[in-house]
């Protein structure tokens, strides 16, 4: 009866988390959707660029922002140089020299929110936005992204990431254009449930200084929606950053990712009071999604346990199975329908339960490391 129970429990949050929920979401959005006021308004804005050991990208990342169609009296660059031991802190003082307009804060390496925290704190702009070193923003993103915040119960604004197609076999775009899907969907009902490092905005009075172990992609949208904020996600403002090459290149990005989402959960701060549609989607998109990988071992070890009673149990062996001897085939590079896109999922799930691991070890990391062919 236990296993049985297990069964049913481990296969419907599955199918709940991946398709049930996003689907639900979609069809609510277009029931009942929760408008945004957007205006053209142009607020004092320092765009924030956490850089490690970044010598090869960052003139170029200032140079792209500095070039926005936005007031130049309204915008402010200021690169947070996380202990670079290359050319990065020189790169941005020769261009600060040059251009008020641009700041360099270098310290030792303590990590990226640090590195964010200890800017902000100096700052008084009435918005402060973020961005990575290795993206890339399009001349119209910062005036669209800001647009949304003309509405008082938004505090934070995700733009979208459009990730250039890697020379490799990474299939993350893939499950990146089926993530933003859902994105759009929850910016429509309560609010998204995470950003994306590359381009997104607040306002400084919503900004408040964070765990290092905790990034800001997970940790603002809920801490303002317990506020009664609203965090929203503006598909036109634009940023680009290439894939890593590999799905392999991508684990360590994914473990990194998947060990700050279970601190967030253990630390109990994910799930405080706020409103309840908001809390669902969080439930549905982001703490079942964590538990995917030991969702699906339960899933294979009550199937197997059950397989000698037939019918679903035994289907669902053998599909499970199925899938796992096509993810092998990806991980091979065979050239099978859907091998690649398996092995990439069977990677990202085992993600959640090794970043299950470093969280419970205390080991979310507060220091970065680049994915191949990201730069």
């Amino acid at each position: 009866m236990k296993t049985r129970a297990l069964f049913w429990l481990a296969g419907s949050a599955l199918v709940w988390t991946h398709a049930g929920y996003p689907l639900a979401a979609a069809a609510l959005a277009r029931i009942r959707p929760r408008p945004v006021r957007r205006e053209d308004v142009t607020p004092e804005v320092t765009v924030v660029v956490a850089a490690h050991d970044e010598e090869g990208v960052i003139a170029r990342r200032v140079e792209n922002l500095l070039a926005l169609d936005y007031p130049p009296e309204r915008l402010a660059v200021v690169v947070a140089s996380d202990g670079s031991q290359d050319g990065t802190d020189a790169a941005v003082q020769a261009i600060a020299e040059r251009e008020p307009r641009v700041r360099l804060v270098s310290a030792p390496r303590r990590g990226k929110v640090p590195a964010q925290d200890a800017v902000v704190a100096e700052l008084d702009s009435e918005v402060v936005a973020f961005t990575d070193a290795n993206s890339l923003w399009a001349p119209d993103a910062l005036r669209t992204l800001v647009r949304s915040l003309a509405d008082p119960t938004v505090g934070y604004v995700c733009g979208k990431l459009d990730l250039q197609r890697a020379d490799g076999t990474n299939r993350e775009g893939v499950y990146w254009r089926y993530e933003l899907w859902v994105r759009e969907s929850e910016s429509r009902l309560a609010g998204i449930t995470a950003g994306n490092g590359a381009i997104y905005a607040v306002r400084r009075e919503d900004y408040r200084p964070s765990d290092p172990r905790m990034g800001h992609d997970l940790g603002f949208p809920y801490a303002l929606a317990q506020r009664g904020r609203r965090a929203v996600y503006e598909p036109d403002a634009l940023a680009f950053e290439k894939a890593a090459r590999s799905s392999e290149d991508e684990l360590g990005r994914r473990l990194r990712m998947q060990a700050q989402g279970w601190t967030h959960v253990l630390s109990g701060r994910m799930l405080r009071p706020a409103e309840p549609l908001f809390l669902a989607q969080l439930v549905s998109h982001r703490v079942l999604r964590f538990g995917s990988g030991l969702l699906h071992v339960a899933l294979l070890g009550s199937s197997l346990a059950l397989a000698g009673r037939g019918g679903v149990y035994r289907a669902a062996l053998v599909a499970q199975l199925a899938w796992l001897g096509l993810a092998a085939a990806g991980r091979l590079r065979l050239p099978l329908p859907g091998a690649a896109i398996a092995w990439y999922y069977l990677l990202v799930t085992a993600a959640t339960v090794g970043g299950l691991a470093r969280a419970l070890r205390g080991d979310a990391p507060v220091v970065w490391e680049k994915a191949e062919g990201t730069r």
